[in-house]
């Protein structure tokens, strides 16, 4: 995609879309109420609003490599800015980490030796960040072929995000008075699917009408 057509779906944006839709933009000119904070990867083939059906307005959204939440006191941590803005200025109720099928940063995570001189800023945020991933993989699961380990990453990966979230004194304080949740998702490509950590079955499961959102929650702080 060219950036001619970038800006042909701009005009198209403003002269169709913003023109059909100029109340919700004149409301959010004064300001954003999200309840949910959306964190996912960079990927190009994810697009939150379009696979949640949200307007503007709707999400607020971190993304970056491999959906990837440093733990607190980590430095020159923008994703735990964005996290503690949106807890304590915008009062998101509810955070769902996203990872993805087919994730570019868990294929590099589980032959990360390769990044080093290709991409080292890639290799340092990773190796930084998602060694705890790497190392339970391979450590319990290496038997595995590698697609089933890529799925297995990916599932992980997300589970530790979430336990990096809790490392937050906000986040902890929020989960213990019960004012905010966390979810576990997995997004599909191939099938449009999302997938939601289920406690109670300790896995991953198929997040549609019938899926049972209490036992989806995560987090829930414990003595």
């Amino acid at each position: 995609m060219s950036i001619k057509h970038l800006i042909s779906g701009l005009n198209e944006f403003h002269d169709n879309y913003f023109v059909s839709h100029r109340d919700l933009f004149q409301q959010l000119s004064h300001g954003q109420t999200p309840e949910v904070l959306l964190i996912t990867c960079s990927d190009s083939r994810i697009d939150p609003n379009l696979i949640t059906q949200t307007q503007p307005g709707d999400l607020f959204v971190i993304r970056n490599i491999g959906n990837i939440i440093p733990p607190y006191g980590s430095l020159n941590n923008a994703e735990g800015a964005g996290v503690e803005y949106a807890v304590q200025a915008l009062n998101i109720k509810d955070i769902i980490i996203c990872g993805h099928s087919h994730c570019g940063a868990m294929k590099g995570l589980l032959q990360i030796g390769n990044l080093a001189q290709q991409m080292p800023l890639v290799y340092d945020w990773l190796k930084h960040y998602a060694e705890p991933t790497r190392r339970l993989v391979l450590d319990n699961y290496k038997h595995c072929p590698s697609d089933k380990l890529l799925k297995i990453a990916i599932e992980q990966n997300v589970l530790i995000q979430i336990d990096n979230l809790k490392t937050y004194p906000i986040i902890c304080s929020k989960l213990h008075s019960g004012q905010i949740t966390l979810h576990a998702w997995i997004y599909e490509i191939e099938s449009g699917e999302v997938f939601a950590y289920d406690v109670s079955k300790k896995q991953f499961e198929l997040l549609n009408r019938s899926f049972a959102v209490p036992n989806s929650l995560i987090g829930v702080h414990s003595e």
